[in-house]
């Protein structure tokens, strides 16, 4: 092994190890692990460190004179006020503080209040300290213990919210007691756990410890801590029903707040894209948990223009937002995301027009409360509550009926994890109890892309006959699969095969995959920030294995330049194609430029 954990070369060994990873990415290998410790000694050993890591000031804590934002949100829901929260994708920590620290003054003075503020954290946080400075880079800050945490919980007086690569990943625990000494009563992103791999990680049993450890510091703390869970991050965003979603929810609050002792505040949003079934599930939601959410994410899979097409879209769902919040008040802030956010991380006054955006349309809210038709939104929540009840019920009890010990929130976590989202749905979901196989609601995420991909390989279908039968080896950099799910429909409707290669995998496995298969090409579907080095690390393994497959790169292609002083990402689309890869900025892309889809 090299000093950043990646293998030398691919040894027998480790193809065995990639056997082991794709059973359980399907759901196919062992649900338990007898290195697992239980979950009731890992969280006492949790708790017990409150003893050492205790709550610590912070600003926001002080300027409101509340021991929690848990009861922040109780006291704005009381007030029947519909609080906003600001994100920040900064890669610099002394631009972010600054930014925080400029724009919750700014948008006072013309009027808008922001009541939180969530900051982009590296993925190289979600690695144990140790294993950090040799990781690669993506696009976020990296907080160094609890100093570095309180210079963000200081530099407003709004709260700090810490979602993504805390818990649920291998270093949950060290980021866990520094966020807690820093002052934040919000820590996340349990959803991740169920989904996210780091590359070159793939102990989950170490994983699963150290975040029921975390958990247990979290539940006994004597001030409220919110255990933030962005239910798109983890199987929600992977469900064709939203049914499911809502089964996922009601098992992660049965973990953390029945087995564990905490308290689990609900994220959605990302891919609810209907009106209807967005309001609908926040309905639901409130049917099954009390406890006060974090906040619903803007949808921003419909930003696809430019930014005066995607203020369109930001007015939709917002307004969607803003009405149901208005009706059932649940504690969840609304999130305006800047319209550039499709195009690149957005800067300070971008963030500033959407949070004057957002505090000008919920003045304008009330008057549309009457175009609102109550019962259809509740008849929708219905169908969501009994599909997900339902599928609750059944996970509990066909886990428990293969040896899971439900009691145990480890080794009920790590099943699960393991099973896989599309697994559990297969065995639990719609059609499971002997009825109709039809989701109860289906899913807008996987609706709107299926008819992408029937209509683009209906354009194309003049195609079909040259390249029917040709073979695509198609992977994932990291957890986003929605652009491979996309790809996969597009090819196969022009009668291609696809081959899996696997989600948030390393590049040697990747190409494992394709040369094991015999593929004519390698398709990758990226997020931001490592398009280029994992471009160039597929093309180096190819060349170690003496094969030349064209390999092709979609999604967001940009990094963040060691040298930049801006701390935002630049595009990568030159230096992807002179590495000797293929970028790809849309299907229409893809065929134009990769010599496998030439007639």
């Amino acid at each position: 092994m090299r000093a950043d954990g990646k293998p030398d070369s691919l040894r027998p060994a480790a193809r065995d190890g990639l056997a082991r990873r794709a059973a359980r990415m399907t759901g196919e290998g062992p649900l338990g692990d007898r290195g697992l410790a239980p979950g009731r000694a890992l969280l006492a050993e949790g708790r017990a460190m409150a003893r050492d890591w205790r709550l610590g000031p912070c600003r926001f804590l002080e300027a409101e004179g509340v021991p929690s934002e848990a009861a922040y949100k109780r006291r704005a829901m009381a007030e029947g006020r519909i609080m906003q929260h600001a994100h920040i994708g900064f890669r610099s920590v002394d631009r972010t503080v600054a930014a925080m620290a400029e724009l919750h003054a700014v948008a006072a003075e013309r009027g808008a209040r922001i009541d939180r503020f969530g900051v982009t954290l590296d993925w190289t946080m979600g690695y144990p300290p140790d294993r950090r400075a040799g990781a690669a880079r993506g696009t976020g800050i990296v907080l160094n213990g609890p100093e570095d945490f309180a210079r963000i919980t200081n530099a407003s007086p709004a709260a700090a919210h810490f979602g993504d690569f805390m818990l649920g990943l291998p270093g949950a625990l060290e980021n866990t007691r520094a966020a807690i000494a820093a002052g934040a009563t919000a820590i996340g992103n349990l959803g991740q756990y169920f989904t996210f791999r780091l590359p070159y990680w793939d102990d989950d049993v170490a994983t699963t410890e150290a975040t029921l450890r975390a958990l247990g510091l979290i539940a006994a703390q004597e001030a409220e801590i919110l255990v933030h869970s962005n239910l798109d991050d983890g199987f929600a965003g992977l469900f064709r029903d939203m049914a499911s979603a809502l089964g996922m929810a009601i098992l992660e609050t049965h973990i953390v707040e029945d087995l564990v002792g905490g308290r689990l505040a609900f994220c959605f949003g990302h891919h609810f894209s209907a009106p209807l079934t967005r309001a609908a599930f926040h309905a639901a939601l409130a049917r099954v948990t009390d406890t006060p959410g974090s906040m619903i994410f803007g949808n921003t899979v419909a930003y696809r223009g430019g930014p005066a097409e995607n203020y369109a879209s930001l007015s939709a769902y917002l307004m969607v937002d803003l009405l149901a919040l208005s009706r059932q008040p649940t504690g969840h802030a609304v999130n305006p995301v800047p319209v550039t956010e499709n195009l690149r991380i957005p800067d300070v006054d971008e963030i500033l027009d959407a949070q004057l955006f957002a505090a000008r349309l919920a003045e304008a809210a009330p008057g549309h409360a009457a175009l609102v038709d109550p019962a259809a939104i509740d008849a929708v929540a219905d169908r969501l509550v009994e599909g997900g009840r339902a599928f609750a019920a059944r996970a509990l009890a066909g886990l428990a009926e293969r040896g899971v010990d439900t009691a145990d929130p480890a080794a009920l976590m790590l099943a699960i994890r393991r099973l896989g989202a599309k697994r559990m749905e297969a065995l639990w979901g719609a059609g499971a109890g002997g009825g109709s196989a039809e989701p109860f609601v289906a899913a807008d995420w996987a609706r709107e892309l299926d008819a992408a991909a029937r209509d683009w390989a209906a354009r194309h279908a003049a195609l079909r006959p040259a390249l029917a039968g040709r073979r695509v080896a198609l992977g994932t950099t990291d957890v986003h699969e929605h652009g491979a799910y996309l790809v996969r429909g597009a090819l196969e409707g022009l009668g291609l095969e696809v081959i899996d290669g696997g989600v948030s995998v390393d590049a040697e496995a990747l190409v494992a995959t394709a040369l094991d298969a015999g593929a004519d090409a390698i398709a990758v579907s990226t997020y931001n920030g490592v398009a280029l080095p994992y471009a160039r690390a597929v093309i180096a393994e190819l060349v170690r294995h003496g094969a030349d497959l064209p390999v092709l790169v979609g999604g967001k292609l940009n990094e963040i330049p060691a040298e930049s002083n801006s701390g935002l990402p630049v595009d990568v689309t030159g230096e992807i194609r002179a590495a000797g890869a293929y970028p790809c900025h849309d299907l229409d892309d893809m065929l134009a430029t990769c010599p496998v889809f030439r007639a």
